[in-house]
Order: C-alpha cells, then structure tokens, then sequence
C-alpha cells in the first residue's frame, strides 16, 4: 500500500467515525457471496435437510467449514460488545437515572450540575462542551433549538455559529436580543458530525429539558425548527405544517400550560431563503402576542 491510498483509506475511516459508525459488529469479516447454503443452515434456528444435488464434493470441504466458523463470530458478537441495538434494553434505566437527576435540581445551576454528571447519553463521550443555555433565565421568552453544532460546542453556548447570527437577526427584527431572551438547545452536547439526534439521545435529555423549562417559568415558548417542536408538543407532522400556530406546552407538575409557537430553524433558512417571508410572518405573530401580553400585565387589576 502506497502512502496516497494509506491517507485515502484513513480520510475514509474517520469520516465514517465522525458520522457516528465507530463500531464493528463482528470480529472477521464475512464473504457472503460464498456457501449460500451453508449460511443458510448456519443462521437457521432448525437444520435444514440439503438436496442431494447440494452435498459437499471433494473439493467443497475447504468452502464450507471456512464459512460455518464466520458465521458464530458475527451472531455471537452483539452478546459482549455494545451496539445501538442494545440501547432499548438499557432505555427505562437511563429515563428512571434522568427523571430522579432532574427532579432534584432546585434551580439553574443545580440542574446543570446534574446534566454534567449525568452519564446516560453518549453524546458526552464525543462532545468538547456541555452547552447549557445563553441568555436572560428571567426573560419571558424561551427559545429551544435542535442541538449544538461545531461552535457551539467549542464556546459551550446555544447558537452561536452561522446559525446563531441568523437567529439574532431574526430576533432584532421584532426588538428583541439576548438580554432579554433565554435560548437553550434539545440536547446540550454536539451530535458527532452534526447529524441528525436520535430517538434515544432525545429521550435521554428529555427530562432535564422539561425540567429546565419548569424552572425558567416563560411566558412564552418558541420551539426553534422541526425537532424540538415535535418533540415537545409529540407530533408527527413537518415543521411546515407546525410553524405559524400556537399550541400549548404543559410543563409538568403544578404549573399551567405555556403558550407555544413554532418556527423555521435559522439554519434552514439559510438553506431555503425563499421561506423568510413565512419566517418574517411568525416573527410579527410572535411580536403581537407578546406585546398584548405585556399589555395585560400592565393594566391595573379591578377594584374589588
């Protein structure tokens, strides 16, 4: 091997790590275009009688017992190594772990104590930064993204990147910054290669979100594009159908519902500037609604 294919293979190899596939589910690899019927009989729960016709030859001994050894490594690999199919088996002990965490947190800064500490995503193994929040926690309005991207996890705060200037764009149309703002994330550590969450890294984080929300208390929340805004509200329709319409988002324990709407993710727009104008519209919704609500905030209370 040359040193150009060696670095072609390397730069191949850790880009399927950065993706996310950084394991192999067996030791050897297995040609499967060899000893269809042996494979057959291998991976079958009952022996299968063999045709006549099929029966080994002199010269087939070497074929087959090469691929009935192959064939107990890959079956019994997923017994000791830890794969992603393995996840569900360990899913209610991780929600039980995050629930307990969470619920204990009485405020902001022991609540991302608790997300430091806690070990059930694996999303913490390969990120630089926790990245918890940014912003005013007394602010009205909360913002939830989807989860933290390339700088964001090197600064260890919520949109900050390309997408994070989109996004105070956005927000200094309607008046509005960071100081009186409060933005958080889905999940507060960086998918490898900014993919897209899964299930399970969504409902590993979950509770420790909603606990956040509980203690923030907003008047308002907006769900910043289609993850967190079918995550929390447990939909299953696209963000272009959610964007737009407000909704309201219970947040557990004592507290009433909190009026929600969803948005376009800034990143998206970047992508799909055709959809600004759509964008532009849910940002005045979102500027009316709260200016009403400051409004009856302000309004002397009836005499009694």
């Amino acid at each position: 091997m040359d040193e150009q294919e060696r670095r072609e293979r390397l730069a191949a190899l850790r880009w399927q790590v950065e993706a996310g596939a950084d394991e192999a589910l067996a030791a050897a690899p297995v040609d499967r275009l060899s000893a269809p019927a042996a494979a057959a009989v291998a991976h079958s729960p009952v022996a299968v009688p063999q045709p006549a016709a099929m029966e080994p030859t002199a010269a087939a001994p070497p074929v087959a017992p090469a691929r009935l050894e192959a064939a107990p490594t890959q079956t019994s690999a997923p017994a000791s190594t830890e794969t992603p199919a393995q996840a569900p088996v360990k899913a209610p002990d991780v929600a039980l772990a995050a629930e307990t965490a969470a619920a204990a947190a009485p405020d902001l800064p022991a609540l991302r104590a608790a997300l430091a500490a806690f070990d059930g995503c694996g999303l913490k193994e390969t990120a630089s930064n926790l990245v918890f929040a940014d912003g005013n926690p007394e602010a009205d309005l909360m913002l939830i993204g989807e989860a933290p991207g390339a700088d964001e996890d090197r600064r260890g705060l919520p949109f900050v990147g390309v997408s994070g200037q989109m996004l105070d764009h956005m927000l200094a149309s309607i008046g509005r910054d960071r100081g009186n703002c409060y933005i958080t994330n889905m999940l507060p550590w960086r998918p490898p290669g900014n993919r897209q969450p899964t299930a399970a890294e969504l409902a590993a984080c979950l509770p420790f979100l909603r606990r956040h929300i509980q203690l923030a208390a907003p008047r308002v929340l907006v769900f910043v594009g289609g993850t967190s805004a079918k995550t929390l509200l447990a939909r299953s329709e696209g963000i272009m159908r959610l964007r737009g319409r407000w909704y309201d988002y219970a947040p557990g324990g004592e507290r009433a519902a909190i009026p929600a709407l969803a948005i376009f993710h800034p990143a998206y727009l970047l992508r799909s500037p055709a959809q600004k104008a759509l964008a532009w519209r849910d940002l005045l919704t979102l500027k009316v609604y709260l200016a009403e609500a400051a409004d009856r905030d302000s309004r002397p209370s009836p005499a009694p």
